[in-house]
């Protein structure tokens, strides 16, 4: 497999001071984000960076754990969804992408190895988030995610009653030939600015797509904004 490590963002809701480089560096204990999975990252041999905000900021990380540079010149213009797909001149096999604000343990790969298109979803999501927000606030900014036979129906939309008892967690495996479908139908839908689960889910809608889930209960952090940092660095063991 080859992995694609989303990086480009520049993370609007970070505190100023922390703006000066791409999100994917703030630090969690003292240590870039990102550099937290390098366990992960290091099983895969081929593997691509999408830069983006503050690029040359990454140049060392890139270097020294052995990524590729895909730039995304347009990264104020577009979204992860068009970052995923820059480096499919180099994709000659399965695909991994990952966002660059996640922290999570690298034992998750032993999920993403079966031949099937699949898609992690973390089963004990809720009790950090309670930590992060206001329950009332879970239901604004948390996926609803609806599963049937471990299969991905639906992914995003508004949480109405209950807690969904999955969340995406910014990482999915696709086969070669999904990969490049869902280039040729992110190209004719003709919206650069779609967001990564908007477009999964009218891809599965469309028939486009297929995505297996592989239940994950281990640690994950998604980094949003300076509380997210606070309460990772206290909560992260590992």
């Amino acid at each position: 497999m080859q992995l694609i490590l989303l990086s480009a963002g520049r993370g609007s809701r970070l505190s100023k001071e922390l703006r000066s480089k791409p999100k994917s560096l703030a630090k969690v204990n003292n240590k870039p984000i990102i550099e937290h999975n390098l366990k992960f990252f290091n099983m895969f041999k081929k593997k691509y960076i999408i830069t983006g905000y503050k690029k040359k900021s990454l140049a060392s990380f890139a270097k020294k754990y052995g990524f590729k540079i895909v730039h995304n010149k347009k990264f104020q213009k577009t979204n992860m969804v068009y970052s995923m797909f820059l480096p499919s001149r180099y994709i000659n096999n399965d695909v991994v992408i990952c966002y660059g604000d996640i922290i999570f343990n690298h034992k998750i790969y032993n999920l993403l190895i079966e031949k099937d298109n699949i898609i992690p979803l973390n089963i004990n999501w809720l009790k950090i988030w309670k930590k992060r927000m206001p329950k009332e606030n879970i239901k604004k900014d948390a996926e609803n995610v609806i599963v049937k036979k471990n299969v991905l129906l639906s992914i995003g939309g508004k949480i109405n009653k209950n807690f969904p008892k999955y969340q995406y967690m910014g990482i999915f495996k696709l086969k070669k030939k999904n990969y490049f479908n869902l280039k040729k139908f992110f190209i004719k839908i003709k919206n650069p600015k779609i967001d990564m689960t908007n477009f999964l889910n009218i891809s599965i809608k469309n028939n486009n797509l297929k995505l297996r889930i592989k239940k994950y209960q281990s640690y994950w952090f998604e980094i949003d904004n300076k509380k997210d940092l606070i309460i990772s660095s206290k909560e992260l063991k590992y």
